[in-house]
């Protein structure tokens, strides 16, 4: 790996001609024919070739506050983000920290070894003072030093603007408190979305903010969830077990269920919080799917306007494409994997049947049944083991089927884990925590896992 080290450039280069896309505070030329991946955090782009058996992952992160040196910064990317990914064998070979139109630049690299063969990770970290950025390289090969020099040169960092104004200490909204996640012993509890959303995990709920509303996503409760053929009654002690225990007073209360095969229930009043003492408006929502996956939602508001302005006017429409906004809600309980985090054996099993009658006859024609179990057993070293094991057919005629395989895995970054080896050849799958009380469900591409130690 030649020279491999001399692309390690600053970001703050100005040598873009091509084409300028544009990632949080970052103007850049994506790099030709590389598969590029985008999510709420990060920016990715990929390259292999599986008959050279090389590959070159380039991941630009979202920048954040920088609260210390550009060196402070990058040790501290280091080890939440370096070594949570690969398993490096040495500590990181840095390079002269450099400094150009405002921005202090720190890199440096260390190889570790994936799938048998050595590769190299590399963290280049930017800061202004005020706000900071990382990049992180892994490859095991030179042959894109080009491609990565070039996309390096082609990044521009906006400068933070500063300002000489002095903190107050009360600027901060000291009426609602300060939402501080649960320490559930995973790597990440909290969840920065691009459009402005947060999430954080909480004993009973997760907790979805932004600037003065928040959100609960209740977790499933098996006795509150459970189908009532009194749509009513089932809203309204779901309202007094979820709802009602957080608030001293209530007025303006109204119950609104919607019947419908996938109805909804819908509730509100003008509530008095015990932890502020401030009066909110908030509404209780749940959508009920036809595959059973609909969950209660908790809108708390300053007040009935800024919750229709965010969400709509009440419908009694129950199709309405209105509803949906709600409903995706649920889509924000999602929160990023360390490779600490998939340490133990994760499970899925699935199983269904589908029973036939003659229409002329009524007579019973046979049932088709299928049923599987996936299991992943993650070990030490960035080790996996992986089977799964299918059986279906008509009953009398059902045929088993099994497949594994074992190898090594790399989280290409908190959203992404590569394995060396499924079905005989490497994939990677897009991976994700949901949270459930208690615990997690890990999504590896689009199975939900759950964990026995």
């Amino acid at each position: 790996m030649k020279n491999i080290i001399s692309f390690l450039l600053i970001f703050s280069s100005i040598n873009a001609i091509a084409q300028q896309e544009v990632f949080d505070i970052a103007t850049y030329t994506a790099p030709k024919d590389w598969k590029k991946q985008k999510s709420d955090s990060t920016l990715q782009f990929t390259k292999e070739d599986a008959n050279k058996d090389s590959y070159c992952a380039i991941t630009l992160f979202k920048s954040m506050p920088s609260t210390a040196t550009v060196a402070e910064n990058f040790d501290l990317t280091w080890k939440s983000v370096v070594k949570q990914m690969v398993s490096a064998t040495a500590e990181p070979q840095l390079q002269p920290t450099e400094t150009e139109n405002g921005w202090e630049t720190q890199s440096g690299f260390a190889s570790f070894e994936t799938e048998g063969s050595k590769s190299v990770v590399y963290l280049i970290t930017s800061s202004d003072k005020v706000t900071m950025m990382s990049m992180l390289i892994l490859t095991n090969s030179d042959v894109y030093q080009t491609e990565i020099t070039n996309f390096i040169e082609s990044i521009i960092l906006k400068k933070s603007k500063t300002t000489t104004k002095k903190p107050i200490k009360n600027e901060v909204n000291i009426n609602r408190p300060v939402s501080i996640s649960k320490n559930d012993g995973f790597a990440f509890t909290t969840t920065n979305f691009d459009d402005g959303w947060n999430s954080i995990v909480q004993e009973d709920w997760i907790e979805v903010k932004k600037e003065n509303i928040k959100v609960l996503l209740h977790y499933p409760n098996k006795t509150i969830d459970s189908y009532s053929s009194d749509l009513m009654a089932g809203l309204k002690y779901a309202w007094d077990m979820l709802v009602a225990p957080k608030y001293s007073s209530a007025t303006n209360m109204e119950f609104k269920p919607l019947f419908s095969w996938q109805s909804i229930e819908f509730a509100e009043a003008e509530m008095v919080e015990k932890a502020t003492g401030k009066t909110v408006y908030v509404v209780f929502f749940k959508k009920h799917f036809s595959s059973g996956s609909g969950r209660y939602i908790e809108f708390i508001f300053p007040d009935r306007f800024s919750f229709e302005n965010e969400f709509g006017i009440y419908t009694n429409q129950a199709l309405a494409s209105s509803w949906d906004k709600m409903a995706n809600m649920t889509n924000y309980n999602k929160f990023a994997v360390a490779a600490t985090d998939l340490k133990g054996k994760w499970s899925s099993n699935f199983s269904g049947m589908t029973q036939y009658v003659n229409a002329y006859t009524g007579a019973d024609a046979g049932a088709n049944t299928h049923a599987s179990t996936e299991n992943f057993e993650f070990g030490v070293g960035n080790t996996y083991k992986w089977d799964l094991g299918v059986a279906s057919g008509f009953v009398g005629n059902i045929k088993f089927q099994s497949v594994k395989s074992a190898g090594k895995f790399t989280v290409l970054n908190n959203w992404q884990v590569k394995f060396s080896d499924i079905e005989g050849k490497p994939k990677t799958y897009k991976t994700q925590f949901t949270c459930i009380k208690g615990a997690r469900v890990l999504w590896v591409g689009e199975t939900g896992f759950g964990k026995k130690d």
